[in-house]
């Protein structure tokens, strides 16, 4: 698939599963469905579509989501408010989009030096996460659904190696998350940016560097047409969380069966989202390296300041707000049993490779 394909808003065709003609006859019903990525980038993108085409098809039609591509409806970091203000009754987005609403819904995003794909689909599933998920969403009238994850990220792309802390002192990085957070501690100003507009400000030079997520998708949108070099892994995001968000209101209209599809359909897009995550990622990082993109590791001078200064933005949030201590409180008590597991049985926890 072509960059420009998908960089321009609104240019996107969403499958024919999710633009449904909108239903008139009786016991049809037709969601709007915003998505804060362009509803054709690979993985983000699809992860919406492809959720949107297995309710329809699981359903046989009886409830069919029209997908909005990032900005037809909303604003791309919108979505979660046009969810919760019933502007749309369904949302497909990451949680840490909202962190202005509550900064506790970073743990249901991304983490720096967290957990990994698998230990945070655990975690949800199993250690309590989706109960506290479900408190801090329900204070917003909405109702949340994991729905994919990418798995390790990449730190970003830069224009000249970082071969010391102090290269990247006075830095503008799009970086996203509390890694953002962290990354100023350490003299980076860090701007969050939409899907769409990172090419275009790292290309003008609005921005000397960018984190979007790894190689399939940081190829797709032509990051290394700007920049030699990428850094991995991604201190900041050892995975990242994508979300269905359906309003409450709309969510007690459905009958049980058609709620299932949802929980359903949401399940099925998470296990297929890190399938396709970890093999094209895979593919294109080859394909990168033989057009000349050098793969790196940061320093361990970076990594050990990013790790200070990761722990002191978590506890600052945590210090801030009850809400964050008392999510924090219930991921830190997994990660520590996950990576006392991992150790046991030898494989190699995502701290132990930066």
């Amino acid at each position: 698939m072509k960059r420009r394909q998908f960089l321009k808003t609104g240019a996107f065709a969403a499958p024919a599963a999710a633009l449904a003609a909108p239903a008139v006859a009786q016991g049809k019903i037709e969601w709007k469905m915003p998505t804060s990525f362009p509803a054709q980038a690979p993985g983000v993108g699809t992860n919406a579509t492809t959720f949107a085409a297995r309710v329809a098809a699981m359903t046989d039609g009886q409830l069919t989501l029209k997908v909005f591509s990032a900005g037809e409806l909303v604003p791309p970091f919108g979505v979660e408010d046009a969810v919760e203000q019933g502007t749309a009754e369904i949302g497909h987005s990451t949680p840490y989009y909202a962190a202005s609403k509550n900064t506790a819904v970073h743990y249901f995003s991304a983490v720096p030096f967290g957990m990994t794909a698998v230990e945070t689909s655990a975690w949800i599933r199993y250690g309590g996460g989706q109960e506290l998920w479900n408190d801090l969403y329900a204070q917003r009238n909405l109702v949340p659904f994991y729905s994919g994850n990418s798995g390790v990220q990449a730190a970003g792309w830069f224009k000249s190696p970082i071969e010391k802390l102090e290269d990247l002192s006075g830095l503008n990085m799009r970086i996203a998350g509390l890694g953002g957070e962290a990354m100023r501690k350490v003299g980076v100003n860090a701007v969050l940016l939409p899907a769409q507009e990172i090419f275009p400000s790292f290309q003008s030079g609005a921005i000397d560097a960018a984190e979007w997520v790894g190689p399939m998708l940081d190829q797709a949108f032509g990051l290394q047409k700007v920049a030699n070099y990428c850094y991995v892994p991604a201190f900041h995001e050892p995975s990242a969380g994508l979300e269905v968000v359906v309003n409450k209101d709309a969510w007690d209209t459905l009958p049980a069966h058609l709620q299932a599809v949802i929980e359903n359909a949401a399940d099925a897009a998470a296990a297929e989202s890190l399938a396709q995550f970890d093999y094209f990622n895979t593919v294109a990082m080859q394909q990168l390296m033989e057009q000349g993109v050098e793969f790196r590791a940061f320093p361990d001078d970076v990594v050990a300041a990013l790790k200070t200064a990761s722990a002191e933005v978590l506890d600052e949030n945590a210090a801030a707000n009850a809400d964050f201590a008392a999510v924090k409180e219930s991921y830190d008590a997994y990660l520590a049993l996950a990576r006392d597991y991992a150790m046991a049985v030898k494989v190699p926890t995502f701290t132990q490779r930066m």
